[in-house]
């Protein structure tokens, strides 16, 4: 087998680990999923400047945004 077939074969077998059922009784935390707006590329691109000013990141600015907003799942 090739080397890259070699790294390949390791990242499916980690991979498959990742995404097996939780046995009952277990905790899951949910998957991270994409969100997707439309917003203006410079408003964009000023919150990304901005973020990167102050050390965080527009996930984390979004996330506390919306969770302030509409609260935590139960």
């Amino acid at each position: 087998m090739s080397k890259y077939g070699q790294l390949i074969s390791e990242a499916r077998k980690a991979e498959s680990k990742k995404t097996r059922k939780p046995e009952a009784g277990q905790v899951v935390e949910s998957e991270d999923v994409n969100l997707s707006i439309k917003v203006p590329k410079s408003r964009r691109q000023h919150w990304a400047a901005e973020a990167k000013r102050r050390g965080t990141t527009l996930t984390a600015a979004i996330t506390e945004a919306l969770s302030a907003r509409f609260g935590e799942p139960e």
